[in-house]
């Protein structure tokens, strides 16, 4: 038992077929090599049967540990490693950091569990880069990266850690942003809504702030009147661009986008996956244009907009058919 257990667990970091050796100091037998696969079928294991595992270079593995990944981020970082890699920095892996998360949620979408298994490793090179930088200029390593998550969670979350009864998700909400005010010290209710939405893209912020104010009761019944909010700012966006200033037109642009962002979350739907559905939507029709502008012996460039709108309403009808 102790042998299959052994060859499991070693089997997810060195492979099925890495040799291994078996040897009893107190026989007079030589050693015996086996594939790791036949470690548990050997029948003469004795109290003193030793297990010696060679070792194996990066490259020879089959399976990773995030040790080994940070491993390989340090060996891409040294001075034998890759010039990219060593020139990036904090600020130079931020736009990267943000496309990889969108990756994410764009394999979420497709159903396949592989292509999300390597988007999410994708997102977890950047972070085990950035604390690798961190490693370097002394400031943090990736064991304090897990450290402060793993603290944070516990102490979150002290009716799984702790005695704290809760009944219900709201009651979970609100012990976590009592926990997080008592952490930093912000015991004014004015500091509510002070650090929400840092590093989200806008939309994204926009339906955290409301949500944050919602939780206070600062918030519609349903969304029929988000819904009137749109329309009065889609009206005052088409006034402030036939009469106004171009500083006055975004700001009601803006204004618009977030009564939008209102509507959508009072109905209970996800605004970032509608739009990610309808930017998808859009690619699929566009390229189906293209395709059929190509049997016709011409380019999109070529045509007029009509031409364009004629081709536009075909692939639709070929989606939808």
């Amino acid at each position: 038992m102790r042998a299959s257990e052994a060859k499991l667990k070693l089997m997810e970091g060195y492979g099925a077929e890495h040799g291994v050796y078996l040897v009893d100091p107190l026989s007079e037998e030589d050693a015996a090599f086996m594939p790791l696969f036949e470690l548990d079928r050997h029948s003469a294991f004795t109290p003193f049967t030793t297990l010696i595992v060679p070792g194996v270079s990066l490259c020879e593995k089959e399976r990773f540990s995030v040790e080994d990944l940070i491993e390989v981020c340090r060996m891409l970082r040294s001075p034998d490693g890759c010039p990219w890699d060593r020139e990036q920095t904090h600020e130079s892996l931020r736009r990267n950091l943000l496309e990889e998360a969108y990756e994410v949620l764009g394999a979420m979408g497709e159903e396949d569990p592989m292509h999300m298994a390597e988007e999410f490793g994708d997102l977890l090179l950047q972070i085990a880069l950035h604390s690798v930088i961190g490693e370097e200029f002394g400031e943090y390593d990736i064991t304090d990266v897990a450290t402060s998550i793993c603290q944070k969670m516990i102490r979150r979350h002290p009716h799984v850690f702790g005695t704290v009864e809760v009944s219900s998700t709201g009651e979970v909400l609100d012990n976590w942003e009592e926990i997080k005010r008592q952490e930093r010290g912000q015991k004014a209710k004015k500091s509510y809504l002070a650090d929400v939405g840092k590093g989200l893209p806008p939309l994204k912020m926009a339906e955290e702030l409301q949500k944050k104010a919602a939780r206070w009761g600062f918030d519609w019944d349903d969304y029929l009147p988000a819904a009137e909010k749109v329309k009065e700012e889609l009206c005052e966006l088409l006034t402030a661009k036939e009469s106004g200033t171009e500083e006055e037109a975004l700001v009601e642009a803006g204004d618009l986008l977030f009564a939008c962002v209102n509507t959508i979350r009072l109905m209970e739907l996800d605004g970032d996956t509608g739009l990610y559905l309808t930017c998808e939507k859009f690619k699929q029709r566009f390229l189906a244009m293209e395709q059929m502008a190509e049997k016709q012996g011409r380019s999109l460039q070529e045509m007029t907009l009509d031409e364009m709108d004629a081709l536009w309403e075909r692939a639709k009808k070929v989606k939808n058919s």
